[in-house]
């Protein structure tokens, strides 16, 4: 199994590398021909940015940028500039931008880098991993790779493709970065605490996650814009297509770690269902720029100017007789806190739970519950289990709280989601240098998008 380093590692990891910055002229110990040479395209998401939001030894500070140009492009070099120009720990980003109307035929053409990094409009990517595949260029794309089912068989031909090739076809999952979610991996894989994975049933699922995100938001400080587009479900996909890949990603990653899934066996999906969230044009104003809706969203337009937006999923399927129930949700701004996640992992001798709500001033808490009635035996259970834990992450302890046990994590684990990024980032890079994925992940990326789309086409057919 491939496991993680820990977040105060990977934290250190990527200080460093801000410190000395990507590509450094000074670092005589990497020949050119080794470097790693980003290619961004078309970057209408600002998760493109963060992938840069710190440097990398053994990455050119030069980064060719095709798109077309407009406010996108401008979001996405904006950031960038920002990081370039903060104080502490600065980028050396050199940005060398084409904006051609056939900006992805010259980017094809040129070849001027050997990894291409994608985040946008999510009709679009697929493509946009096929073509980069067949030119031989490595691929890091955020999610979600595919939005729908029909592309979905251009997806399992891109990772074919990507293996004949020897290029590295790989997803941005930043939630496996999570400390909480990783330290819920470890403790549901200690029988002595947790036992056996329950099966669970449709109704009473063993595995449930429910994700809700903003609107409205901050990135890096700063007011989010986001692109029209993004409230187009034939552009940027429904709910469950979307933030669902993160959470199906999860379940898959906690549960079953390093194991090969195989999407035609191991997923049944059973249920699902999708429903929209009213934004008031006001509202759409305030997260777009823009006073009017365009001509594409007229068809999602109730009440003369309610937009209905495609932004809630819930799908309930089976994963190797797994029932798992998965809730992915949007709302416009958020009273307190940001996004939350909570999620619940049953066990025969224990459930894992992660909280984010109010109770936990919004920041995500791993509790211990246990399943019977004799408690001293589980808080035995409970402290071996930590003092196993701590030994691989110092500094994490156990609380009491009635019946609950509470971890307690350490905030120098709390680096936040946009480090995570750059997490993937270092991990994607040591892929590169071995020149291969786990051998897992390519048969588990494609049965976590068979189960987002498969689940959507179900919904949407009721």
């Amino acid at each position: 199994m491939q496991r993680y380093t820990t977040i105060l590692f990977s934290a250190l990891m990527i200080g460093a590398a801000a410190c000395q910055s990507s590509g450094d002229k000074k670092d005589e110990s990497i020949k050119d021909s080794s470097m790693v040479k980003l290619i961004t395209l078309d970057p209408g998401h600002f998760h493109a940015a963060l992938v840069q939001k710190v440097g990398y030894p053994g990455v050119d500070t030069t980064v060719h940028v095709y798109a077309p140009d407009g406010p996108e492009l401008q979001s996405y070099l904006n950031l960038v500039k920002q990081y370039n120009q903060r104080t502490e720990n600065p980028t050396h980003w050199n940005e060398q931008v084409y904006t051609g109307t056939d900006f992805a035929e010259k980017m094809l053409e040129e070849k001027k880098g050997n990894v291409v990094v994608l985040s946008g409009n999510n009709r679009l990517k697929t493509d946009y991993i096929q073509r980069a595949v067949a030119a031989g260029l490595n691929v890091l794309a955020d999610k979600p790779m595919v939005i729908n089912s029909t592309n979905f068989t251009k997806l399992v031909q891109a990772f074919d493709d990507a293996g004949k090739k020897n290029v590295l076809l790989y997803d941005i999952m930043t939630e496996r970065s999570e400390i909480t979610n990783i330290l819920q991996q470890e403790l549901m894989h200690m029988p002595g605490l947790f036992g056996e994975l329950q099966k669970g049933t449709e109704k009473d699922p063993a595995v449930m996650i429910e994700s809700v995100h903003y609107f409205f938001k901050s990135v890096s400080g700063k007011p989010l814009v986001r692109p029209e587009w993004f409230f187009d479900a034939a552009q940027q996909g429904d709910a469950i297509a979307d933030v669902g890949t993160h959470l199906v990603d999860l379940v898959q990653w906690q549960c079953f770690p390093g194991v090969s899934l195989d999407y035609t066996k191991d997923i049944q999906i059973n249920t699902a269902r999708v429903w929209p969230t009213p934004l008031t044009l006001s509202q759409y104003a305030s997260i777009t720029g823009k006073n009017t809706y365009p001509e594409f969203l007229k068809t999602d337009i109730v009440k003369d100017s309610i937009l209905n937006t495609h932004a809630n999923g819930e799908m309930n399927y089976t994963l190797k007789d797994i029932h798992v129930k998965i809730i992915t949700r949007w709302d416009y701004k958020a009273t307190e806190g940001g996004d939350t996640h909570h999620e619940i992992i049953k066990g025969t001798k224990a459930t894992l739970e992660i909280r984010q709500g109010k109770a936990e001033n919004y920041k995500p808490m791993l509790y211990l519950i246990p399943a019977g009635d004799k408690d001293d035996d589980f808080g035995t259970a409970v402290e071996e289990a930590i003092r196993t834990i701590a030994a691989k992450y110092p500094g994490v302890t156990i609380e009491k709280q009635g019946r609950e046990w509470k971890v307690i994590i350490p905030a120098s684990y709390d680096i936040g989601h946009e480090a995570h990024f750059g997490q993937v980032m270092e991990r994607y890079l040591q892929y590169i240098k071995e020149g291969k994925l786990p051998e897992w992940e390519v048969p588990n990326m494609t049965a976590k998008y068979y189960t987002t789309t498969k689940a959507l086409e179900i919904a949407t057919k009721q």
